[in-house]
């Protein structure tokens, strides 16, 4: 079987309308088809925006088992299953559900939306959120070592409210204070897990 181009029907007055060319073809003139036209290249990934959170889940995932492969678990042993154990499950956990994501939006899979969900599926992403969010991520990892977690960790609870909408600037802050506090002392004193007291907790 021949691959001609086709041509289309003759007109009323006999003549011929160019013919279209095959899929990937050059067109009638010699031009080059669009590079995304069907077919192309960019085609597969049109329409699956949902990738994105796959790489997110990836990096997330590799992030994990590294963190986990070179934690120091001589001070933290206690019998024969280590602290490295719980975040290397979750970080192979993530790998295969961004693995399973990625070949379910291959496949035309699509998250719908519920029926009860007062949401524009078509409104563009708030940017700000999301940089503001990561800012304040950034900032209280490179802090805590400087401050220690119960300053660093205010700023972050504090931080995160601010970004997701809170303007609250009379409690906001004395809550953030006492959750970092909080949990500071659950994690440092009663679970044994040792966290950077900073010049705060040298203080009191």
């Amino acid at each position: 079987m021949t691959n001609e181009p086709k041509t289309n029907e003759p007109a009323a007055d006999g003549t011929r309308a160019p013919a279209a060319p095959p899929d990937g073809k050059d067109g009638p003139d010699g031009t080059p088809a669009p590079a995304g036209g069907p077919g192309g290249p960019l085609a597969l990934l049109r329409g699956k925006s949902e990738l994105g959170v796959c790489l997110l889940l990836l990096a997330l995932g590799v992030l994990v088992l590294i963190d986990a492969l070179t934690m120091d678990t001589d001070y933290a042993q206690r019998g024969p299953v280590g602290p490295e154990a719980v975040p290397t499950v979750i970080g192979i956990a993530l790998l295969v559900v961004a693995a399973l994501l990625a070949v379910d939006v291959l496949r035309g899979g699509k998250g719908e939306a519920e029926g009860g969900e007062d949401i524009d599926l078509d409104a563009p992403s708030e940017w700000r959120t999301v940089l503001l969010l990561a800012g304040v991520f950034l900032a209280s990892a490179f802090l805590i070592g400087e401050v220690g977690f119960p300053i660093a960790g205010a700023l972050l609870f504090w931080g995160a409210a601010y970004a997701l909408g809170s303007r609250a600037f009379a409690t906001d802050p004395l809550v953030a204070a006492v959750l970092s506090v909080v949990t500071y002392t659950v994690f440092n004193n009663l679970l044994g897990v040792p966290l950077p007291g900073g010049p705060l907790m040298e203080v009191l």
